[in-house]
């Protein structure tokens, strides 16, 4: 029994514990009632840190996926306007092959296919110029790289497929020829043909064909009757110092000639068959992938495609500058460079399907130099060729950054979503089972505590049996 009044030592710890108990009673129904173990940074300082840094990581992947959705839309309602352009450059093609057949069409019937043809251009470039995401044109041209610097004497064609540039910068392109490409040749030095004459068979790339020459025959007759059919074979004949020197037209190591004589001797040809050779291009210091004297080149930050002009064809280098535009696309949970995805989308209007040197789309309407009725369906044919093959590579380009670069990444954030969560949950989140038990516990011990107070507090009361 105390003996004092002024202090009562056992109401103090009592109390101490009542509030102790109370606090923990309060933290639990605190974390209880927000599905929280952290509420502030007195909870828990190395856990706040830890967590908040986890919840910006998990934002920033929450929003790289959800833009990366977005550019899923974005290149799907590309590829819709593309597969349009496809189909109707396949019913062009029907429309030219038709044409080719004049014996059969009137001039009426052709006047007809050259309405349809020029239905069908308008409605390319109508798709070309209205399909577009939340006002942003896709394919007139407006999300296609932008250069400066380019030679046109050294490159004839060049097409920028993807970069990383970086706001406000520029990319230096340096295309450097190695060695030159060749054509295939075959070189003969007999002469004019001999006694009994000769029947050679002459192929390229276009096909085959057989050239009867009688004795006597100069090789300046021999190379007009080889150029006469150079539609039919690909090849071109021509007398340089005395000899006959028969090339493919073509430059690479698919293109070929092949001479030989079925009848009669043809002595004095270099060789039977010769194929051409590729240039070797370096661009920014590495090789190129290179066919004839068209060059790509791809790696992680930079894929472009160019043609070398004739000019070009020859030991030197040239450079230019990718000052901006295309596609760009923030696909990781920073704002970096190694985060942002771009492609390159150009027009397919029909001024810009085909290519410089056999002519573009929009040759094909009425009045113009490929038009149905001009003559020219050749070049038409190799136009349409390049348009539908211009079309197919850009939708295959887009079908490969929608389904590998976005797909991946979408799949990739969102198993980096599920840890991250997954991690701040482990930190931040309320364990219900051991939070109700420590609720319990601090409910019992408050009311211990409450009442052990009662007793303390009237334990001074009984001193004053001492004064009776």
């Amino acid at each position: 029994m105390s003996s004092v009044i002024n202090t009562n030592v056992a109401s103090l710890i009592a109390q101490r514990a009542l509030s102790q108990n109370n606090a923990s009673l309060n933290t639990s129904l605190q974390r209880l009632s927000t599905g929280l173990k952290i509420n502030s940074g007195a909870d828990d300082p190395a856990g706040l840190i830890a967590s908040q840094a986890l919840l910006a990581e998990s934002t920033g992947i929450s929003t790289a996926i959800d833009n990366a959705n977005q550019a899923n839309n974005v290149i799907g309602t590309a590829e819709g306007g593309l597969s349009e352009v496809s189909s109707l450059l396949v019913q062009l093609q029907g429309l030219v092959s038709q044409s080719a057949n004049t014996g059969a069409l009137s001039p009426q019937e052709t006047a007809a296919d050259q309405l349809q043809v020029d239905s069908i251009l308008n409605t390319v470039n109508r798709i070309a110029n209205n399909t577009s995401f939340q006002g942003t044109q896709l394919l007139n041209g407006a999300l296609a790289y932008t250069t400066s610097g380019v030679s046109n004497s050294d490159i004839g064609s060049l097409q920028v497929n993807g970069a990383v540039v970086a706001h406000g910068s520029t990319i230096a392109v340096n295309v450097q020829v190695l060695a030159s490409a060749t054509t295939g040749k075959i070189t003969y030095t007999g002469g004019a043909v001999g006694h009994g004459g000769v029947t050679l068979e002459v192929a390229g790339n276009l096909g085959t064909q057989s050239l009867s020459f009688a004795s006597g025959t100069a090789i300046s007759a021999i190379a007009a009757s080889i150029n006469g059919v150079t539609n039919s074979t690909g090849l071109s004949a021509a007398i340089v110092n005395s000899d006959l020197q028969v090339n493919s037209q073509g430059f690479g190591s698919t293109q070929f000639v092949a001479i030989q004589a079925i009848d009669g001797t043809f002595s004095g040809l270099s060789s039977n068959t010769a194929t051409g050779s590729d240039a070797k291009v370096n661009i920014n210091g590495s090789a190129a992938e290179v066919s004839g004297l068209n060059v790509t080149f791809r790696t992680s930050s930079l894929d472009v495609s160019l043609t070398l002009k004739s000019a070009f064809n020859t030991a030197g280098s040239t450079s230019f500058h990718i000052t901006g535009g295309g596609a760009n696309f923030a696909l990781g949970q920073q704002v970096t460079a190694s985060g942002q995805a771009s492609i390159g989308i150009s027009s397919v209007a029909t001024t810009n399907l085909g290519d410089s040197v056999n002519g573009y789309l929009d040759s094909l309407g009425t009045g113009g130099a490929n038009s149905l009725s001009s003559g020219n369906l050749n070049t038409a044919q190799t136009i349409l060729t390049n348009a539908i093959s211009q079309v197919s590579n850009l939708r295959g380009r887009l079908g490969a950054f929608q389904d590998y670069t976005i797909g991946s990444t979408i799949n990739s954030l969102s198993v980096a979503y599920e840890n991250a969560s997954a991690a701040t949950s482990a930190i931040e989140d309320t364990n219900f089972a051991q939070e109700t038990s420590n609720l319990t516990r601090a409910q019992i011990l408050t009311q211990a505590a409450s009442t052990v107070l009662s007793q303390a507090n009237s334990q001074p009361a009984n001193v004053l049996k001492l004064l009776g």
